[in-house]
Formats: C-alpha cells, structure tokens, sequence
C-alpha cells in the first residue's frame, strides 16, 4: 500500500515537517555525491550498536553523535522517497497539533526511542542503522492518535490491477503496524549481522509516537476538514 494524501487538512503551514524533509534530501544528495566514499560516510555518522557499547577508547561524543545523525541518513533512493512520502502526507497534521517546536522535539525523541529498541534487539551488531523511518513511525502513532477518522487515498496493488481507495487512517496504520511487528519477529531469526529493514525501529518508533502524543499535543487548534472548519 503506498499513501499518496490523506482528507485532513492541517490550516497550518508546516515549516518544521518541511525542514526536516528538505534536511534529509540534501543530506542524501550530499551522500549520493560521495561515490563510494559513501559507505565510509554511513559507517562514521550511521548508529552501529557495537561501536555504542565497545570497550575501545573511542569519546562519548563519538558514541552518541549517531543517534541523531542516523535520523538523516539513507541507504538508497527508494528509502529517501519513501520516508519523505511518509513525512510530507502524514507530519503537517501532527505538527499542527502539537505546534512547532512540540513537534520538532516529538520527531527527535521518537527517532532516539526507535533506535534505542532497535539496538537492543541486537546489541553486538556491527550494521550501521540510518534513516527516519523510526521518527516517522513516531509520527504515524501520533496520526492514529489525533485522526483516527481521516481517509487516506492509497494505492493498492490487487492481483495484476492498481486500485486507488480510501482508506481510514486507523485501519491504513494498523496494517502498517502488523506488518512491521510481523516482519520484526521474523527477523529475529535471521543472521545477526546481515543488511536489512530495522522493522525493530518502526516498531519502537511507533509506540513511543502512540504513547507521547497526548502529552505533546496543544489545546484547541482548529484544522480545515473535509466538511469546512471545525475544531480539536
């Protein structure tokens, strides 16, 4: 399923969630400029579990610095265009929930949740973590929380034919959910140290966004439904 907008219009514009997209696109063109020196440049700023807890000298700044900058790393095109997707459709109404900077702490911390879960199902692993899927997962438990009710148009793959439909955001979310904790338990089996999706950073991120939303939204805000303005 790939969301391409939802009904809900946030009344505000969302120059934090574009600062953000915009931050991660230009730090992925600067990565795809580097050639092969771009792998060099995932393993300095990507977030290796075993670098975090080494016993080698390495400075503390060293060892937590990636737990930001891994936010704004990607593996490839598909992984940028996706997760921008992601941010564009579903993180101006969050942000115009929680207000801007509310919101711009919420991203962050939702990002340092998932990469925290996503280390401790692996501690030893020497696989550098990038991207923002688990802040956006963040966003998305924020989304379920706040608009439940909102219809997203997505495409939909039905055996050999696209179909575009609309479908609630609490139930778009809950199959995205299933999928990535499914997905994350098969993957605990799988080798330690092999590539991959962080499924366990979705998950992380997601819970942590479930459970945060109510403490960082604002009070009354009003957003231009579908029906004309009405008020949270």
């Amino acid at each position: 399923m790939i969301p391409l907008r939802d009904t809900t219009k946030s009344g505000v514009f969302p120059f934090v969630n574009l600062t953000l997209i915009t931050i991660n696109i230009v730090v992925f063109l600067y990565e795809a400029s580097l050639g092969r020196n771009m792998h060099h440049f995932i393993l300095d700023y990507g977030l290796i579990p075993a670098k975090v807890f080494s016993s080698a000298n390495i400075g503390l700044g060293e060892r937590l610095f990636p737990f930001i900058s891994s936010m704004f790393i990607h593996g490839g095109w598909l992984h940028i265009i996706g997760n921008a997707l992601f941010l564009f459709i579903f993180g101006d109404n969050v942000e115009a929930r929680m207000g801007h900077f509310k919101y711009l702490v919420f991203y962050i911390v939702c990002g340092l949740a998932a990469a925290v879960f996503q280390i401790v199902t692996n501690l030893s692993s020497v696989i550098p973590m990038v991207g923002a899927s688990g802040a956006i997962s963040g966003v998305l438990g924020a989304y379920i929380t706040y608009y439940p009710k909102s219809k997203i148009l997505t495409l939909v793959p039905i055996f050999f034919f696209i179909q575009l439909i609309y479908i609630p955001a609490a139930i778009f979310i809950f199959v995205w959910f299933i999928i990535q904790f499914l997905s994350g338990v098969g993957s605990l089996g799988a080798a330690q140290n092999t590539g991959g999706v962080a499924f366990w950073a979705h998950i992380g991120g997601f819970l942590a966004g479930l459970i945060l939303a109510r403490y960082f939204q604002k009070g009354r805000f009003r957003v231009a439904g579908d029906g004309g303005r009405y008020y949270h």
